[in-house]
């Protein structure tokens, strides 16, 4: 059925007016944020068979655009719109200071940060910087790489150290083989990063690699020696 040819009572933007926006389904918030369907299917049956694509409306925060976009009706444009809608909603949670993220283990980490890396082809390296509460204060992506090579430069990473003041630091970095045993270079380079933050006085508290499934913590397993 079409937006036209629902009663107007009915249709999500006058129900918003009218009720209020958390008196809205998931489908009807989803409807206003895409605007329009397509030819041959209504902006609600589109925001439906979004939602089923997902376990759950809290998956929806792991949505890509190679992921949206195999959906019908789901072009380019829509599917930009939407994750730029889940991004927007996360940078909102993470700015405000009743609701500082406390990450306190890798396995929350993982938890948290792992729609980063979800089905990327190619490395990526981030930085996770903490205040001295062991609050999350900053996130960058300084590094995209290839599938077999991930190197950044550690002036990059304690530069957001100071820009955030942060007190310690965590990196993240992902293989794409799915295998996340660390290389000789992964241990190198955190060799020379944790020896870096001690002489900066800006630790570096873990560094995490991680997979679509698993991770691998150098601090879970011996691997960080901060004096």
């Amino acid at each position: 059925m079409l937006i036209r040819e629902i009663s107007k009572e009915d249709r999500p933007r006058e129900r918003l007016l009218k009720y209020g926006v958390s008196n809205l389904s998931n489908e009807e918030l989803l409807s206003i944020i895409l605007r329009c369907g397509t030819k041959n299917k209504s902006v609600k049956e589109l925001s439906l068979d979004i939602l089923n694509s997902f376990n759950t409306i809290n998956d929806l925060k792991y949505a890509t655009i190679n992921k949206l976009i195999k959906i019908n009706g789901m072009g380019l444009s829509k599917s930009m719109v939407i994750v730029a809608m889940i991004e927007l909603c996360r940078r909102i949670y993470l700015s405000s200071d009743e609701n500082k993220i406390r990450l306190n283990n890798p396995q929350s980490i993982y938890e948290y940060t792992k729609y980063l890396f979800q089905d990327k082809n190619q490395e990526l390296f981030f930085c996770l910087y903490f205040n001295n509460k062991l609050q999350l204060v900053g996130k960058e992506l300084l590094f995209v790489g290839t599938v077999n090579k991930s190197l950044t430069h550690p002036r990059e990473i304690f530069k957001y150290a100071y820009y955030y003041s942060a007190t310690s630091i965590i990196c993240l970095h992902n293989h794409p083989s799915g295998d996340v045993t660390p290389s000789r270079e992964d241990i190198d380079f955190t060799n020379a990063l944790v020896s870096i933050g001690n002489i900066q006085k800006i630790p570096i508290i873990d560094h995490i690699i991680v997979s679509n499934n698993n991770y691998y913590s150098f601090n879970n397993n011996g691997k960080i020696n901060n004096r």
